[in-house]
């Protein structure tokens, strides 16, 4: 797996990923709405901590900064 997310999309994901956690255990969400929710969190972390989004391969979207590589042959 290639890392296809930058800093500023794992940061983001984990941020929405921990308000849906508390919204859910503080009771502001429930029954199947809040399981949703929470299913949705760990996909948001999951993919935040290995830095790789499949839907992003997918529709071939990538949020990393790639580095140039220098190339003094040319």
């Amino acid at each position: 797996m290639k890392k296809n997310m930058g800093t500023t999309d794992r940061i983001v994901r984990t941020i929405i990923a921990l308000v849906a956690v508390y919204l859910y255990y503080t009771g502001a969400v429930s029954a199947s709405l809040g399981i949703v929710l929470i299913a949705v969190a760990a996909i948001f972390l999951l993919t935040s901590l290995v830095s790789f989004c499949p839907l992003y391969t997918i529709f071939g979207l990538k949020t990393c900064s790639t580095a140039k590589k220098n190339n003094p042959g040319l």
